[in-house]
């Protein structure tokens, strides 16, 4: 394992580059993201340890980034006054590109693993908005219709459609839009009760689920072939049910990513101060026609447990590169840690 602290600085998002396998982008804030400025770290794994190979300051905190999947030198962040930048490490000091439509907090950014030019953003002000890196305002925005505006915490493409995305809120709805269709939700689901979710992933390997993770503790898997469609006359409403439940964290889970490895492995991230390791066992369950509806018990399901963190643990991801297994996770603590799932699996 490698840990790499962020000095002054409290981590909100980490991610593995996609061209290189020792190197990482974290965003993270001074202050806890209350008031204060930004640092994008740009690190780079050596034989011995994490270093950064540069940073850049913001005038405000930052919640998210992306890294571009057309250049290997280029990563888009999420700002707290409302402002979308995008950096090229080749360069020092300012980005090369920015965007200021959002009205409030963006708070989470992704790059469109499928047509690579586009990438989304989400933000507190409800609204989701897709970006290229090219053009100087927005392509599309997307909002729900009757219904009152909620904070938008992720939007995510399908790693398999090039203008699907899901979305959730804290109006407890997981959301699905594709903007041929038009600027409004084409499914939705109702989908943790009320509790605001936090997080969503699409699996890798199975195109139709996507987890959820919430206020509530608990960590939800969907098959989105059983969302209610919506249209812009009628309001979201659904009675679906997820595929599998999983319990164990003992406060909210702020960030979920599937394994690119394997399509039942999950990783989550919670307030708690842990990561943990879970095993999705409806992916051996499934059919085409008919999802499981069996429901783990309280921790079933759960493979390890990360502890090394020291307060809230806010970002996650997996390495695509080399051995199966590395993961990264940040914190409020001011850490960062690289380090190996099979360390904890039992």
């Amino acid at each position: 394992m490698y840990s790499f602290r962020t000095t002054g600085f409290n981590g909100y998002a980490v991610q593995y580059s996609p061209f290189f396998d020792s190197r990482l982008a974290c965003a993270a804030s001074a202050n806890f993201g209350l008031v204060g400025n930004g640092r994008l770290y740009v690190l780079g794994l050596t034989p011995s340890g994490i270093v950064a190979e540069k940073w850049f300051d913001t005038q405000d905190g930052l919640f998210d980034c992306a890294w571009s999947e057309i250049h290997e030198s280029q990563i888009v962040t999420a700002t707290g006054d409302g402002s979308i930048k995008l950096f090229d490490i080749t360069l020092n000091d300012y980005p090369v590109q920015s965007w200021r439509e959002h009205t409030r907090e963006v708070f989470s950014a992704n790059w469109n693993l499928v047509e690579k030019t586009t990438f989304c953003t989400s933000s507190w002000d409800g609204l989701i908005k897709i970006w290229s890196p090219v053009r100087p305002k927005s392509i599309a925005t997307l909002q729900p219709r009757n219904a009152p505006l909620s904070c938008t915490y992720a939007a995510s493409y399908s790693p398999y459609n090039a203008t699907l995305i899901a979305s959730c809120s804290s109006d407890s709805y997981l959301r699905l839009w594709d903007p041929r269709v038009g600027d409004f939700p084409t499914n939705s689901v109702y989908a943790h009760n009320g509790a605001e979710i936090l997080s969503l992933d699409w699996n890798k390997y199975r195109p139709d689920i996507v987890a959820t993770s919430s206020v509530d503790r608990t960590i939800k898997i969907w098959d989105l072939r059983f969302m209610n469609r919506t249209s812009p006359a009628l309001p979201a409403m659904s009675n679906a049910s997820p595929v599998n439940e999983l319990y164990g964290h003992n406060y909210a889970v702020r960030k979920i990513a599937w394994s690119p490895h394997a399509s039942e492995l999950l990783l989550s991230a919670s307030y708690d101060m842990t990561a943990r390791v879970w095993e999705d066992r409806s992916a051996f369950k499934q059919s085409a026609t008919q999802p499981s509806v069996t429901r783990l018990h309280h921790g079933g399901g759960l493979r390890g447990v990360w502890d090394r963190h020291s307060e809230f643990v806010v970002g996650c991801d997996w390495s695509l590169w080399g051995a199966e297994g590395w993961v990264c996770t940040v914190g409020w603590d001011e850490m960062v840690w690289v380090w190996d799932i099979r360390t904890v699996l039992r």
